[in-house]
């Protein structure tokens, strides 16, 4: 889940993340909480700063030199809750990188009216 406040110039800001999750029986909680507020500050800098851009066929970003991750100063408070599970152990990956765009688009639909389709996310872009 994610709330956003916008300005009047149509800039936006993350005030804040929450997520839950639930990966089975939880041996260290810790490492899954920071595991996914890593994840969730990946996704971040995937939604808001970076793109796939293409030259001559080619993709231009090709390796980590030529993606601008959010820094801690851009990062909002990130909440992490563990699901009590019954389940069988399933580890934890990075199960919070895929949700955090969606949340923050959905975020900016409710402040705003305006669907947001492509990344990384601004407002006033066509869809």
């Amino acid at each position: 889940m994610a709330e956003v406040s916008v300005a009047e110039d149509k800039t936006f800001k993350i005030d804040r993340i929450v997520a839950v999750v639930d990966c089975g029986p939880v041996v260290n909680p810790e490492s899954v909480r920071s595991q996914t507020e890593g994840a969730i500050i990946y996704g971040m800098s995937a939604a808001l700063k970076n793109q796939i851009t293409l030259k001559n066929g080619a993709v231009e970003q090709t390796n980590f030199d030529g993606y601008d991750p959010i820094r801690i100063n851009e990062a909002p408070p990130i909440e992490v809750y563990l699901a009590p599970s019954g389940d069988d152990p399933g580890g934890m990956g990075e199960p919070a990188l895929p949700p955090i765009a969606p949340a923050v688009a959905n975020a900016i639909f409710a402040a705003t009216g305006q669907r947001l389709r492509k990344l990384p996310l601004q407002l006033n872009q066509a869809g």
